[in-house]
């Protein structure tokens, strides 16, 4: 099999949260591999950067559905990365905390999803990642809301995947367990500890870990998958 490269030059993508964290490390890899990037976030991104910005509420159809709309390409590439937390005790979550990761991690993923879907089907071709988490897989103590988020993500991945493949758009997920964004970098150790005694590699992994699983989804090396959540956690699922 010949021509497969991890090089997107003359490709539109789209990453939704590319401001910061994981999806800024994915925006930057693509960038990086040629390809022309829109970020999708409402947290601006500094003025240096070669990296197409564009203030959306992605739980809003209609600012996406505008944004869509002037955008120069109908983009062949789709990582839908922004995601919030709003960790409670699930007795004591609020309908707002539940409402708004609801909002921003399964709708809003399915918002941009539905917007940028038909331009690729047009095309007969595109590529589309959603970042889930192990979370989603397995629960976790304190992410009613937050778990119960990407594990309707893994349900809308597997649904687009079957509905979309006959159109030459593939549809896949990546897993993260715990990463070493800025963030989590800012907590105390023993919270990092914990995921590292789950895990069982001897690292846990970085931002570029996760860039790296999806632009290999996202390229032609994985044309033949799809429906399929890959972790990349270490080792902290299993």
């Amino acid at each position: 099999m010949s021509g497969i490269s991890f090089r997107f030059d003359g490709w539109a993508a789209v990453v939704t949260g590319g401001a910061r964290g994981i999806g800024r490390g994915i925006a930057e890899e693509l960038r990086r591999a040629g390809a022309d990037v829109h970020v999708f976030d409402r947290e601006a991104l500094p003025a240096e950067e070669r990296l197409t910005f564009h203030e959306v509420d992605i739980a809003d159809s209609a600012s996406v559905a505008a944004t869509v709309a002037r955008m120069p390409a109908a983009p062949a590439l789709l990582v839908n990365n922004a995601g919030i937390t709003r960790d409670r005790n699930l007795l004591r979550m609020s309908d707002e905390e539940w409402r708004s990761v609801i909002d921003v991690n399964l709708t809003g993923a399915f918002t941009v999803l539905r917007a940028l879907a038909p331009g690729m089907v047009a095309a007969g071709y595109g590529r589309i990642v959603n970042v889930v988490s192990i979370n989603g897989l397995r629960g976790k103590f304190g992410q009613a809301n937050y778990a119960a988020s990407k594990a309707g993500l893994i349900g809308l991945t597997k649904t687009a995947a079957r509905e979309l493949g006959p159109k030459g758009v593939t549809v896949n997920a990546v897993a993260p367990g715990m990463v070493l964004t800025e963030m989590t970098l800012a907590l105390a150790p023993e919270y990092r500890q914990k995921a590292l005694d789950e895990a069982v590699l001897t690292r846990l992994p970085e931002v570029a870990d996760i860039a790296a699983a999806v632009l290999f989804l996202l390229s032609d090396a994985a044309r033949t998958i799809t429906g399929e959540v890959i972790r990349v956690d270490s080792g902290q699922y299993i």
